[in-house]
């Protein structure tokens, strides 16, 4: 283990049911986001960074969304017949990704700044178990509810004036040891809280939230330049 990420988890299994009828047909990360879908811009951070193996989970729409993945030259991890978060999803295609930490990533989102894979990995060190971007409220674009987590010294707690932003570095046998087979992140990330041991790091540029319709629109016009 070289204790640097060379791998990557993409997070494309979900329904996107607050996309509404956007999703019917489609895959919410194929959405398109500045002329391509928005998968592409995960798998596009990913490669620059230097990451050296991608995997994407799939579930929903499946047969829709893995052709462009094998494409890209991405590896495809499809959970059937049930789908199995965040946790379940990163746990079921650690076999992919090797034992060094790994990238994992949130496709529905827009960024105007430096990619925020290599900010992430930067900023990682080998005494970290995770370490989550985040952006302050103010600089993030189209969220609808309040903070995430609050950033004191370096480590998060739930509920706060910061904003996950769908990416983060974390170690596999976090996930690998978890006793469930479905099971989100968010139950990972609170026993690291319990023990003060998640961490985070502030993204220097902003972010827009695509979880809902009107966030594709805001995202377009963040990666364009108009916002």
């Amino acid at each position: 283990m070289t204790g640097r990420p060379n791998a990557a988890m993409i997070f494309a299994a979900g329904f996107g049911t607050r996309m509404g009828s956007l999703t019917a047909d489609t895959p919410k990360p194929m959405l398109e986001v500045g002329g391509g879908p928005m998968v592409d811009i995960a798998i596009d951070f990913a490669r620059q960074a230097g990451i050296g193996t991608i995997v994407a989970n799939t579930h929903y729409l499946h047969d829709r969304i893995a052709p462009h993945l094998t494409e890209k030259g991405v590896t495809v991890s499809h959970e059937h017949p049930d789908i199995l978060d965040t946790g379940g999803g990163l746990k079921m295609a650690l076999p992919h990704l090797g034992r060094d930490p790994v990238v994992t990533m949130n496709p529905d989102a827009g960024w105007r700044g430096p990619n925020p894979v290599t900010v992430l990995m930067e900023a990682w060190r080998d005494d970290l178990d995770a370490l989550l971007l985040v952006v302050p409220r103010e600089r993030a674009i189209g969220r609808q509810s309040p903070g995430d987590f609050e950033l004191s010294k370096g480590r998060l707690r739930r509920a706060g004036s910061h904003v996950y932003t769908g990416v983060q570095i974390i170690r596999p046998e976090l996930v690998e040891r978890y006793p469930e087979d479905v099971f989100s992140l968010n139950a990972v990330w609170d026993r690291l809280i319990e023990k003060d041991l998640l961490a985070g790091h502030v993204y220097p540029g902003e972010w827009c939230d695509i979880g809902h319709p009107e966030g594709l629109g805001l995202a377009n016009e963040l990666v364009s330049g108009r916002v």
